[in-house]
């Protein structure tokens, strides 16, 4: 058959030439994102290379930070075919509040360092979505500021346990008085891990004008210009004293700290109390027996125990030891929906992102926080639907399996 050809019309030609006029800005730059990867593509690019690799890195050898996420690439799915839902509730309760999804934000500390929105932009994202939002103790905004920022948003506090107590005595209160009813005590940073990133970008807090970081600020001016341009960094409760990471946690916290210390936080807090960094069923048990109302199977990310249990392995010991009435949230190494789903089904009642989080924060600020939960809750639902699971009470260890892969990083 020959192929007849025929001159080209405008007319043809006026439905295809459409413009995107926003060039560079935050809509253009979030238009062809499709998942959290791409927003750490985006925010690697934007941010200089020592807030960025605080965010990106762990401690040590990293085996653990690499760990975490192997584990959940290794999540097999068994797909039920045709009993799929046009409707899918993600929606759980935790900590005696209804979530709309699975996920909330978990304590960053430093967040102005990496986009100057911080914890702004989270919080408003989190009552957007209707998900808890956690402020940490190094939030860089205070507990008056955001709770002033999101009235309306479920509000979480995370407080270390810290040598002074009546310094810690003072942030609860303040905490409970502004409307945050779920405390996260985390108890895996008695002292600071090894992140040798940030020995090697000299990282300070606040960053310090270098030659190597006005190089930096050459290719990265948007970043730059708002660190420059915007109130200093300020934290709510450390002093700025110490500059250096290592330094800044060692000043405050004791590496003698017991389960009596926890038992003292119990005694003045009158919420909801997670015990965050719990790995092992002996320490889950001694948790519970301080007070703690809930657990957070989490191994900082990675970023403090190099070779430390991967937190989707520890899940079903823990929630064994535990039994099914004692809610666990998991963190450490979700990246997709799907990493959501597969802790779910392994017994977790609720998850927390952090580097995700931050990476959508560091690629466009509050848009980018926002589009984290976009590409999330769209990767839980498609990934539920081909499950046939209609609501997260579907979900069990029945439906997911544990194989071992070589998969890209």
């Amino acid at each position: 058959m020959v192929t007849i050809r025929r001159v080209p019309q405008l007319k043809n030609f006026l439905p295809l030439m459409q413009f995107d006029l926003n060039l560079g800005g935050r809509k253009s730059r979030l238009a062809r994102v499709g998942d959290i990867d791409d927003l750490r593509r985006i925010a690697k690019r934007r941010t200089p290379a020592g807030p960025f690799n605080y965010v990106d890195g762990g401690a040590q050898d990293e085996y653990t930070y690499r760990g975490n996420r192997e584990a959940f690439r290794n999540l097999e799915f068994d797909p039920a075919i045709l009993a799929g839902s046009a409707d899918v509730d993600l929606s759980t309760t935790i900590a005696g509040v209804e979530s709309r999804l699975p996920v909330g934000i978990a304590p960053t500390g430093f967040t102005r360092m990496m986009h100057t929105e911080g914890e702004v932009a989270g919080v408003r994202t989190a009552d957007r979505f209707g998900v808890p939002f956690t402020l940490s103790t190094m939030g860089t905004r205070s507990i008056e500021d955001v709770a002033a920022c999101a009235p309306n948003a479920t509000k979480w506090f995370q407080l270390y346990l810290w040598r002074d107590r009546d310094a810690s005595q003072d942030l609860l209160e303040r905490a409970w008085k502004n409307g945050f009813e779920t405390l996260l005590v985390t108890v895996d940073t008695t002292v600071a891990g090894r992140r040798l990133r940030d020995v090697r970008h000299g990282l300070t807090i606040p960053p310090k004008l270098s030659a190597g970081t006005v190089l930096d600020a050459s290719y990265r001016p948007e970043w730059w210009f708002n660190f420059l341009t915007t109130d200093p960094l300020t934290y709510a409760s450390l002093s700025n004293e110490v500059s250096d990471l290592a330094s800044l946690t060692s000043s405050m916290f004791d590496p003698t700290l017991s389960f009596e210390d926890l038992k003292w936080i119990r005694s003045v807090w009158p919420g909801k109390l997670f015990v965050k960094g719990v790995l092992t069923e002996v320490d889950a048990s001694k948790s519970l027996d301080a007070g703690a109302d809930g657990l957070v199977v989490s191994n900082h990310g990675g970023r403090q125990l190099d070779r430390a249990p991967i937190t989707l392995e520890a899940l079903p010991v823990v929630r064994e030891a535990v039994g099914e009435d004692v809610p666990i949230i998991l963190d450490s190494g979700i990246m997709r929906g799907q990493d959501i789903i597969g802790a779910l089904a392994l017994g977790a009642d609720f998850t927390l992102i952090g580097r995700a989080y931050l990476y959508g924060l560091m690629a466009a600020g509050e848009a980018g926080v926002r589009k984290v939960f976009e590409i999330l809750e769209n990767e839980m639902t498609v990934t539920m639907q081909l499950m046939g699971a209609g609501s997260i009470a579907d979900l069990n260890p029945d439906m997911v399996r544990k194989y071992s892969r070589n998969l890209k990083s």
